[in-house]
């Protein structure tokens, strides 16, 4: 049987930038591996949520693992997140993700991400000033730091359940059909008021203790000799928590080995792709921190003697483009080249194992956050017809037989390829 290596390279789909010659990111770097993979293989080019939707990770990852919701089935990030933080969640309990953030006196967004220069202990200690200081009154809460600026804020009343039915206070997403949607950027961003979505009694209680906790820790925030301490080292002060993607309720997903038929397994980093894993049922091997690639590889090779297939989610290109950083991005793409398919390539053999490498979704670094564009995608082994294409790219996978997929499609095929 052929087994697969399936990689999603976070954010790695990108439009031609001034700093590299008008050339995107992949087409600008060095990457022989990936396309000496093209070269052997076929492509495509993938919507991984929809035509015309710039998604979140969260829904964007589980798209392309096979997975289709109906709006009214999506259970949203805030949940996904609380599962692979290890949060005590219920189903009435409301969960959401949440940003450490600057912001002026006037509520405006300085920076979404106090400018990436959280350290662990500040964020461990203002959670913990939250978490003793702030009293809610008609409910209580759990704020758990997880990776850099992120954090996960979970909910409970003290009476009833709390609805999903909300607005954001983190003004750059919208909730759309259920799914954390992506706004179009432009605009200046200024700290929201949580809005009921709906009339109902347990819609009006969420917003309100979103609010209260908002307003209070906003208090703390400022107080806190952390920020003090960050003032007079010239850094972005961390006063305030951007909150998205409320959910309310357990995912119950066909777990992925069935839905495939194929035993999956995973590689991942980050805790909204750890509750990914925990969601569909998928068994998560650890590799080191994001970036040791090389691990990551030696892990995903080891894991084919006991299973059919491994996810391998890889963070790199994402933050760059999130910076508007074009040459960052580039040589993040060069760097997984060298040193995860390099080594992986050294690892198994093309005889009998496919590779499949795509992204979650695209993070263009002129517009500095996600769009609604394409991400490439290829298909490559000794068994998968070649498309005599030269290399792994946008404009290459636009050429390829593949044609354009939806995300949730992409898996499926791959495994009717490799299985032909």
């Amino acid at each position: 049987m052929v087994k697969l290596v399936y990689v999603l390279l976070d954010g790695v789909g990108d439009l031609p930038h001034p700093d590299l010659n008008d050339l995107t990111p992949l087409e600008a770097a060095y990457t022989p591996n990936m396309d000496m993979l093209a070269r052997k293989g076929t492509m495509g080019r993938v919507y991984s949520v929809g035509k015309g939707i710039a998604p979140e990770s969260d829904i964007a990852v589980l798209s392309m693992l096979g997975y289709r919701f109906r709006h009214e089935d999506y259970f949203g990030r805030g949940v996904i997140e609380a599962l692979g933080s290890g949060v005590d969640f219920n189903d009435g309990d409301l969960a959401m993700r949440g940003n450490f953030a600057t912001i002026d006196s006037k509520l405006n967004i300085i920076d979404r991400r106090v400018g990436r220069t959280i350290e662990r202990y500040e964020s461990e200690t203002l959670a913990k000033a939250i978490q003793e200081n702030v009293k809610l009154t008609d409910g209580t809460f759990v704020l758990l730091p997880t990776v850099g600026h992120r954090v996960v804020l979970s909910l409970r009343a003290n009476d009833g359940k709390l609805s999903a039915d909300i607005s954001n206070t983190d003004p750059a997403y919208a909730k759309v059909r259920g799914m954390g949607v992506v706004k179009p950027a432009g605009a200046k961003l200024k700290l929201a008021e949580c809005k009921p979505l709906k009339s109902d009694s347990s819609s009006k209680l969420a917003a309100r203790l979103v609010n209260e906790f908002t307003r209070k820790s906003l208090k703390i925030l400022v107080e806190n000799e952390i920020n003090k301490n960050r003032k007079n080292t010239r850094k972005m002060v961390i006063n305030c928590i951007l909150l998205r993607d409320a959910g309310n309720r357990k995912p119950r997903l066909e777990p992925i080995s069935k839905l495939h038929g194929m035993a999956f397994c995973c590689i991942v980093d980050m805790p909204v792709e750890r509750g990914i894993a925990k969601a569909t049922s998928m068994k998560a091997f650890e590799a080191g921190n994001t970036g040791d690639y090389e691990q990551k590889a030696k892990v995903a090779s080891r894991c084919l003697e006991q299973h059919d297939a491994v996810y391998v989610h890889i963070k790199g290109p994402d933050e760059f483009g999130h910076d508007g950083d074009a040459r960052g991005k580039k040589k993040s793409i060069e760097e997984i080249d060298r040193r995860f398919f390099g080594t992986l390539l050294n690892s198994i053999s093309t005889d009998n194992v496919a590779i499949a490498i795509s992204g979650d979704h695209s993070t263009p670094s002129i517009k500095k956050g996600h769009s609604d564009d394409p991400v490439p995608l290829l298909v490559s082994g000794k068994m998968v017809r070649n498309d005599n294409l030269g290399r792994f790219t946008e404009s290459y996978a636009a050429k390829g037989t593949l044609g354009m997929l939806n995300g949730y499609e992409v898996l499926s095929r791959t495994i009717q390829l490799i299985r032909s």
